[in-house]
C-alpha cells in the first residue's frame, strides 16, 4: 500500500473522529435542517447527477456488468427523486440520540437510565448502487455519527455528485462538513486501510456482493455489521391461496432481480404441486429461467449447485418438498438468515414457520421485495444485518446507536 493512501485515509479518519465529537450533541433541529437542505440540493442538481451517472454507466458497460448490475447502478429522475424523499423521511423521524431505553431506581438511592448514544464513526463500503451514498449519509447523521463512505469504482462519479449535495446540507445547517466524508479514489488499497482503522472507525458496514462482504468479514479488525448473501426462499404451503401466491411470488422475483430481497428459491408443498407449476409457468412467461427439481417442469432441470445460490439475476431454483418441516429443513441448510417467506392461509403453518426459522426477516403472504428499511418505515437503510449481535434486519438510524448509563444519586455511597 502506498504511503499516499495511508496518509489520505489517516487524514479522513482524524477528520471524521473530530466531527463525530461535535455530532454527538448536535441538536435534532440542526440534523433535520441538514437533511432537508441536502434533499433540496439533490433535486436542484438532478441534471448534474444524471450526467455523472452516465459516466458510470459507460464505465460499467465497458467492464461487462450484467443487466442486473447495470440496473443497480442506473439513476433516472424517479430514482433521484426517491433519494430526496428518503432524505426527507429520515429528517422527519424522531431523533434516536438521547432516547431513554429503560430507567429504574435502586435501594442504594441510585437512579439509573440507559440512553441511546451515537456509535461514533461508521465506515460504509459499498458497490454499484449510488443511492447508498444518500441513504448511509442520512442515517449516520440522524444517529449522530460521522461517516466515511467508500463507494464502488462503478459508481464513483454518481456517488461524488450525491456526496456534494450532502455536504451542502451540512453547511446549510452549520454542522461540520467532515461529518460525511467520501474516499476520493478508486484504489482498492483504501478499502484495506479502512478495515484496519481501529483508532478512528467504530464499525464497518459492507454493502454489496458476496466477494466484498466476505473480504470485509475475513480481514476487518474493526467490528462489522453485514450480511454475506441474500439467499431468499418462498415456500408455498398446501393451504396457500392461488391468487395471492401467483401475484406475490411473481413480484418477489421479478420486480427487481438484482436486490438482496429478490426471491432465489421456490419451495412447493407436494399437495400444492398444481399451484406451484402455475407459479413456475408465470415466472417463465415473465422471462425468468426456472431451474426446477423433480416433479416440477421448469426451463431446465435443477442441479445440487442451484440450491443455496444468490443469483441476483433472472434465475430462480424450484423444489418440491413433502411438508412444511421439509421446507424449514431446506431453508436451514441452504438459506442465509436474510429473508424467507411463507404463502399460507393456515395460521398454524405460518406460526410454525415463524417459530422454527431464525432469519432476520420472516414474511407471511407478502413479497420478499419488502425487505427494505424504507418499506419498514425507517426512511432508508444502511443495509440488512443477518448477524445476531447489536443489529438485525434493516439497519436504520436507531440501529446505528449504542447506549450508555446515566446514574444519579444524592450523596450515595456503597457499603
Amino acid at each position: 500500500m502506498s504511503d499516499e493512501i495511508k496518509t489520505m485515509m489517516a487524514d479522513l479518519g482524524a477528520r471524521a473522529k473530530a466531527a463525530s465529537a461535535e455530532l454527538g450533541f448536535a441538536s435534532s433541529e440542526a440534523k433535520e435542517k441538514a437533511l432537508m437542505a441536502a434533499a433540496d440540493a439533490i433535486i436542484a442538481n438532478t441534471d448534474d447527477i444524471l450526467a455523472a451517472n452516465e459516466k458510470d454507466m459507460a464505465y460499467g458497460r465497458d467492464k461487462g456488468l450484467t443487466a442486473a448490475m447495470l440496473d443497480r447502478l442506473m439513476l433516472d429522475r424517479d430514482r433521484i427523486a426517491a433519494m430526496a424523499v428518503g432524505l426527507r423521511t429520515v429528517a422527519a423521524q424522531k431523533d434516536p440520540v438521547g432516547d431513554v431505553i429503560a430507567e429504574w431506581d435502586m435501594p442504594s438511592g441510585l437512579h439509573i437510565k440507559r440512553v441511546r448514544t451515537p456509535l461514533g464513526v461508521i465506515g460504509v463500503i459499498y458497490e454499484s448502487r449510488p443511492n447508498v451514498t444518500a441513504d448511509a449519509g442520512a442515517l449516520c447523521l440522524k444517529a449522530g455519527n460521522a461517516v466515511i463512505l467508500r463507494g464502488g469504482s462503478e459508481s464513483f462519479h454518481s456517488s461524488g455528485a450525491i456526496h456534494g449535495c450532502l455536504v451542502q446540507g451540512l453547511k446549510a445547517a452549520g454542522l461540520p462538513a467532515d461529518a460525511i466524508l467520501r474516499v476520493p479514489t478508486r484504489d482498492r488499497a483504501a478499502v484495506q486501510e479502512m478495515l484496519r482503522m481501529t483508532d478512528s472507525i467504530d464499525v464497518i458496514v459492507p454493502r454489496g456482493g458476496k466477494g466484498l462482504v466476505g473480504l470485509v468479514q475475513r480481514e476487518a479488525r474493526v467490528p462489522v455489521f453485514a450480511h454475506l448473501e441474500g439467499i431468499v426462499h418462498v415456500y408455498i404451503d398446501a393451504s396457500a391461496d392461488p391468487d395471492k401466491t401467483r401475484k406475490v411470488v411473481l413480484n418477489a422475483k421479478t420486480r427487481r432481480t438484482g436486490i438482496c430481497g429478490a426471491a432465489e428459491c421456490l419451495l412447493v408443498h407436494r399437495d400444492a404441486a398444481g399451484l406451484g407449476q402455475q407459479v413456475i409457468d408465470d415466472l417463465i412467461a415473465a422471462g425468468i429461467e426456472v431451474r426446477a427439481g423433480e416433479g416440477l417442469q421448469g426451463s431446465k432441470p435443477a442441479t445440487d449447485e442451484d440450491f443455496g445460490m444468490e443469483y441476483l439475476d433472472s434465475i430462480i431454483a424450484a423444489k418440491m418438498v413433502d411438508d412444511i418441516d421439509a421446507a424449514i429443513a431446506h431453508i436451514r441448510e441452504f438459506g442465509s438468515n436474510h429473508t424467507d417467506a411463507i404463502m399460507a392461509e393456515d395460521a398454524a403453518a405460518a406460526a410454525r414457520f415463524f417459530e422454527r426459522l431464525d432469519s432476520a426477516i420472516l414474511m407471511h403472504n407478502a413479497s420478499t421485495q419488502f425487505a427494505d428499511g424504507g418499506e419498514f418505515g425507517m426512511g432508508a437503510e444502511i443495509g440488512i444485518a443477518t448477524g445476531k449481535m447489536h443489529a438485525r434486519g434493516p439497519v436504520g438510524a436507531e440501529q446505528l446507536t449504542s447506549f450508555k448509563y446515566i446514574v444519579t444519586g444524592d450523596g450515595a455511597v456503597r457499603a
